[in-house]
């Protein structure tokens, strides 16, 4: 049942994204056009590409980087996320015990240090994107769910995670919800962060060590020869078209149509969607506490996330995770009013205290999911080519490392990266269409029954497991 005051919260909600709804938005780069050549050409101005770009500038700063992006940098996952930075590789400790049992040791390792790394570089290029360092705050709403969070705990400590069990009284005290049961905080290996701002940071620390930036640069095709890779990009009404031939490519266009025939197997794009408020009077944030400012989500298999900004807004985030049929990715699937609906229903719930807040901006975007949950990695064209997908909503940390990744196999060169299982192993593939939309639709609807039975899982999920297979956001 749809709370009285929602459609009054939602009434007024711009259906932009709020992080990118801000003056300090950066003005937009003159596109490609004409014949370019190129040492390294990144093909996507997300986190992975301006990762990429950055770290290949660092490493060589004689070498010629041309990025190039269909939108603006950071405008789409980059700038649409909830900006938790996690320094988990591998979607969480328990996803990658269970995939990576061998080296799940080195995976944390490598993870701490990506996560430091990120931080140092907030600081060395003064990139003002509200970088704290506050953890993360997993909270039961239902009995059932206590167990599972002691378990959750049990097993980061002995990782060596800084993780603090909360009872009732204790979590409330640190959030003030009524649907609280008990929390687990793990205070050291999530940070949270302005995703746009971070994403134009690292766009003009990319300017700073000279490398080209096109935006408004749709790639429509690659072709490869014995030397290089050739890119040729979309002309438009006031463009002309344009080619970059590079002797090296990094690919990050993640959950959009791929350029490489084999990826479509193993990417889906889903989408999620959040809603920002306004910022809360003294008064509001006095009922609700929350002054250590972590991230917060619950943990039903349909979850949500949520923060508070510098400003003292809430976002509010997840729940739905929706696929269209054969990969679909549009601009009109960005809203999506019943979502929307849903997600100030169960915002309410979980602060009844806030009833009189409205809501500034409602959005969704698309999200690169893969079955393992986690990125996974490949070259094309002879080893001239290489990308990374499937990050699976944790990507704000961990496409730096995938950057790092990316720029190793271009290299040719045997590192401590490039042997990794979770490097030179692939995921499970979706099914082709029509058994791809059937079956995310029915691990969906199952997910969804599970939480109302106390998570109890069907025979469908019960397989999925089985298989190593999964759907998520």
């Amino acid at each position: 049942m749809i709370l009285p005051h929602t459609g009054r919260a939602l009434a007024d909600a711009t259906p932009v994204p709020y992080w990118l709804d801000r003056p300090e938005r950066p003005d937009p780069l003159p596109p490609l056009t004409g014949a370019h050549t190129a040492d390294l050409l990144v093909i996507g101005g997300g986190y992975g590409g301006l990762w990429a770009a950055l770290l290949a500038k660092q490493a060589d700063p004689d070498t010629d980087v041309l990025l190039v992006d269909a939108g603006t940098c950071g405008w789409a996952a980059s700038g649409r996320n909830g900006g938790f930075c996690s320094a988990s590789l591998t979607h969480g400790l328990a996803n990658g015990v269970a995939r990576f049992p061998g080296e799940v040791a080195e995976l944390e390792r490598l993870g701490r240090e990506n996560l430091a790394a990120i931080a140092a570089t907030v600081d060395a290029y003064g990139i003002d994107c509200d970088f704290e360092r506050t953890g993360e705050l997993a909270v039961a709403v239902r009995p059932y769910q206590l167990a599972g969070l002691a378990e959750d705990a049990e097993l980061a400590r002995s990782h060596g995670h800084d993780v603090r069990l909360l009872d009732r009284d204790e979590v409330r005290a640190e959030v003030d919800s009524p649907t609280y049961l008990g929390g687990m905080w793990d205070r050291d290996r999530v940070a949270m962060l302005d995703p746009a701002k971070l994403a134009w940071g690292l766009r003009r620390a990319c300017l700073d060590l000279g490398v080209r930036i096109h935006e408004h640069t749709r790639v429509t095709g690659l072709r490869g020869d014995a030397a290089a890779v050739t890119a040729s990009t979309a002309g438009g009404v006031e463009q002309a078209p344009g080619v970059v031939r590079a002797r090296r490519v990094v690919l990050t266009t993640n959950a959009f149509p791929p350029l490489l025939r084999r990826l479509r197997a193993w990417v889906v794009p889903v989408y999620d969607y959040a809603l920002m408020t306004e910022p809360l009077t003294p008064a509001q944030r006095a009922a609700i506490g929350w002054r250590n400012r972590q991230g917060l989500a619950d943990t039903g298999n349909q979850f949500h996330y949520y923060r508070i900004t510098r400003d003292g807004r809430i976002l509010f985030g997840g729940y739905d995770a929706v696929y269209h049929h054969g990969n679909r990715v549009a601009p009109e699937l960005e809203q999506r009013p019943a979502t929307f609906a849903a997600l100030a229903e169960h915002f309410f719930t979980t602060f009844p205290q806030l009833a009189d807040v409205r809501f500034s901006h409602r959005w969704g975007g698309v999200i690169d999911t893969c079955t393992r949950f986690c990125p996974f990695f490949g070259t094309a064209y002879g080893g001239r080519l290489a990308y990374a997908a499937g990050y699976t909503g944790l990507g704000v940390g961990a496409t730096r490392f995938g950057a790092r990744v990316m720029l190793d196999l271009l290299a040719g060169a045997d590192t401590p990266l490039t042997r990794l299982g979770l490097v030179r192993g692939r995921p499970l593939p979706f099914p082709p269409e029509p058994v791809r939309a059937a079956g995310i639709h029915l691990t969906r609807w199952s997910l969804a029954r599970a939480d109302a039975r106390d998570g109890r899982r069907n025979p469908w999920l019960r397989t999925l497991d089985r298989l190593g297979l999964g759907f998520d956001s």
